[in-house]
């Protein structure tokens, strides 16, 4: 049901009944290593390339969570998802495999919850009875074609970012037990005008703080309905951008936590990470492995996750234009809890 002008009401409450996060090395060395189902230990995860490891991602992490939805690939309707590569390929080549009917989907890092506020929609109006949700990224690959190849080893300013190598997925079913999604704040692009590709946060802040009135206006709460908002890789830089403009759109943080994904995946203290963590498994893996762990957990009932996007490519770059926005809203409640 739409609520307000850009937000969706899910009256039947669709229950994410299988989830699943896979990282490479550096994320398992962080500090939500026990919240990660497959630590892999090999950039490589056996491939010939950075772009088919990223494949391998999604296909591991989409067939986890078939699996522990308790279902067979053939009985899910829909796979939404896409990535940061050319034309979505690693998502659209993992279809190939996963032989799952796709809709391929660039929201850049905000893809997480695009993808799963998408399958919520679906699932909820009866479309389909069982759908997928997934994204990837791999930091090889994404530095590669957005910045400079990691062997190039360039130096990166304080604002710059760390592409995190993980995929998270998650099946979406009226059917089944699992935290629900109960509603979802489609964004608006926006852009500030920033064309720093090293700057990312600070492009980004803007779209999230848009987004966040919108659900808050549309839904006709305050930040206080939450036990925590967190919003997808603004890391250190666009992290702080957002919380001054928050204060500045009147917006009362101080009646929830606020926490960025961007900055909880590292340890700034011993990884060398700049701002902080980007990238489409970002927000991906913090949600579907540590923030659904402690909402099933009791340790909050409900959550509002805010997915960032930076939509740049290397053709818009080069041909200096700025960098539009997006960010998308979903809102997960442990309806178990008392």
């Amino acid at each position: 049901m739409l609520k307000g002008h850009q937000s969706w009401v899910f009256e039947n409450k669709p229950k994410i009944i299988g989830r699943a996060s896979i990282v490479g090395p550096f994320e398992g060395d962080g500090p939500l290593a026990k919240d990660f189902d497959i630590i892999h230990s090999d950039l490589y995860l056996g491939q010939e390339s950075w772009e088919k490891a990223e494949k391998t991602l999604i296909e591991e992490s989409a067939n986890l969570a078939v699996k522990k939805a308790g279902l067979t690939k053939e009985q899910v309707q829909f796979y939404f998802g896409g990535d940061l590569m050319n034309q979505i390929i690693s998502s659209s080549f993992a279809a190939r495999s996963l032989n799952i009917p796709f809709l391929g989907l660039f929201g850049a890092c905000s893809t997480s919850m695009e993808s799963l506020a998408l399958a919520s929609f679906t699932v909820n109006h009866g479309g389909a009875k069982y759908a997928l949700a997934g994204t990837c990224s791999h930091n090889a690959s994404a530095e590669k074609q957005f910045r400079y190849p990691t062997e190039y080893g360039s130096q990166k300013p304080p604002t710059a970012q760390y592409t995190v190598t993980g995929s998270g997925a998650a099946v979406v079913s009226l059917e089944g037990e699992g935290p629900a999604v109960t509603s979802a704040t489609i964004g608006r692009v926006i852009d500030m005008g920033i064309s720093d590709p090293f700057n990312m946060g600070a492009a980004m802040a803007p779209a999230a703080v848009d987004t966040i009135q919108a659900h808050f206006r549309d839904m006709r709460i305050d930040p206080s309905y939450y036990d925590l908002i967190v919003t997808g890789d603004l890391a250190k830089v666009g992290y702080d951008i957002a919380k001054t403009l928050l204060i500045e759109h009147r917006i009362p943080m101080e009646g929830t936590i606020y926490k960025d994904c961007g900055m909880m995946i590292y340890d700034y203290s011993k990884q060398q990470v700049q701002a902080g963590a980007s990238g489409c498994g970002c927000s991906a893996v913090v949600t579907y492995g540590h923030l659904l762990n402690k909402l099933e957990q009791g340790e909050f009932k409900r959550i509002l996750v805010v997915a960032t996007g930076a939509l740049l490519s290397p053709l818009s770059f080069q041909q200096g234009e700025t960098i539009p926005c997006i960010a998308h809203a979903v809102s997960i409640e442990n309806t178990q809890a008392t």
